[in-house]
């Protein structure tokens, strides 16, 4: 689907992808996550592996190179990234704004605007990684969650999963958690009608924040 017509019919889409991704209802209870169970399972229908070429265990996900014989017997080699999942937050202020932050990424040699997220750590639930993470990357804290959903961020060659939160009721910290020192970012504060003209402008948005924005998108004011 296109970008433009993703925007053009949100409401329609955004019913269609609450479906895909079961998005919780709204509701106005205390300070919780509304689920804890992710869906998205890997593994039903795995590849025979032949060899393994290569692997390299890096800082926050490993690297592979496989011989493999897929589904249909075509075999062949093929490089993996294996990520443990990023959980995201799409933080809205109380006036409705949202807060998302322009950093910098080296591998693009430049600054990309995108919600805060972070890598899950061994063992830690999705849930309790981006309630570290908007304290440390924003200097708020949200009072109330609502899980959006969770998708694949490149399934051609990373099984990575982004678990997308709903961020609301947000407080400034009196002393937010010091940055993790290759951080480069900066907060910026947009309406949702700013943030969806800024991606139809071809700003440099990321991915995972246009997806998110996507299934937060009937829970925003208009």
């Amino acid at each position: 689907m296109h970008l433009a017509a993703a925007f053009i019919a949100p409401t329609a889409i955004s019913k269609f992808c609450c479906k895909m991704f079961r998005c919780p209802p709204i509701d106005g209870t205390a300070v919780r996550f509304l689920s804890k169970t992710y869906t998205m399972a890997l593994g039903r229908e795995p590849p025979q592996l032949l060899k393994q070429r290569l692997f390299y265990r890096g800082r926050k996900f490993d690297f592979e190179v496989n011989r493999l014989r897929l589904p249909n017997r075509v075999e062949g080699d093929w490089e993996c990234i294996r990520h443990p999942g990023g959980a995201l937050a799409v933080p809205v202020t109380p006036e409705g704004k949202l807060v998302l932050v322009r950093q910098y990424r080296f591998a693009v040699q430049g600054r990309l605007l995108e919600f805060p997220a972070g890598t899950v750590e061994p063992d830690e639930d999705p849930a309790e990684t981006i309630k570290r993470e908007i304290e440390e990357e924003t200097g708020y804290r949200a009072q109330q969650w609502k899980k959006l959903g969770e998708f694949f961020l490149a399934p051609g060659y990373s099984d990575e999963i982004i678990y997308a939160f709903l961020a609301q009721d947000l407080e400034p910290l009196d002393t937010p958690p010091s940055q993790d020192a290759d951080e480069d970012m900066e907060t910026v504060l947009l309406t949702p009608q700013e943030l969806e003209q800024a991606i139809l402008d071809g700003e440099p948005v990321d991915a995972k924040s246009i997806s998110s924005f996507l299934l937060a998108r009937p829970f925003l004011q208009s």
